[in-house]
């Protein structure tokens, strides 16, 4: 990796997979710009863009499938638009963290995944 590379991380500091992402950046020396989606919570335009950085078009890419909110919501047969509507509305349900660089994106889970975006 090299400091020319910036990231842009989805964090929610409550999680240790999204601080460990965040920790693993910084060791590699990748400055990273922090949005705290829970707080700036991304429109569908920023979701649907998202999903075309991961190569998918399926939003539960995505989703917090067990989140108590995803079941308060019946959300387990929705349909795309259906989904992207309750991601952009409720954004717990987004998973994390989402780490960004170019036109690429990975879900860090475990956070070494976002290794690949370096092509480590």
């Amino acid at each position: 990796m090299t400091n020319e590379d910036r990231a842009t991380v989805w964090h929610n500091p409550r999680c240790s997979k999204s601080r460990g992402a965040l920790a693993l950046l910084a060791a590699q020396g990748v400055e990273a710009d922090v949005v705290r989606y829970l707080d700036e919570a991304p429109g569908r335009a920023e979701i649907e863009d998202v999903l075309r950085r991961l190569g998918t078009d399926d939003p539960r890419a995505i989703t917090r499938t067990g989140e108590a909110r995803y079941r308060e919501l019946g959300l387990a047969d929705a349909d795309r638009d259906a989904l992207l509507d309750a991601l952009a509305a409720n954004p717990i349900l987004i998973e994390r963290p989402i780490v960004l660089v170019g036109d690429r994106a990975v879900v860090a889970r475990p956070p070494e995944r976002l290794l690949e975006l370096f092509g480590g």
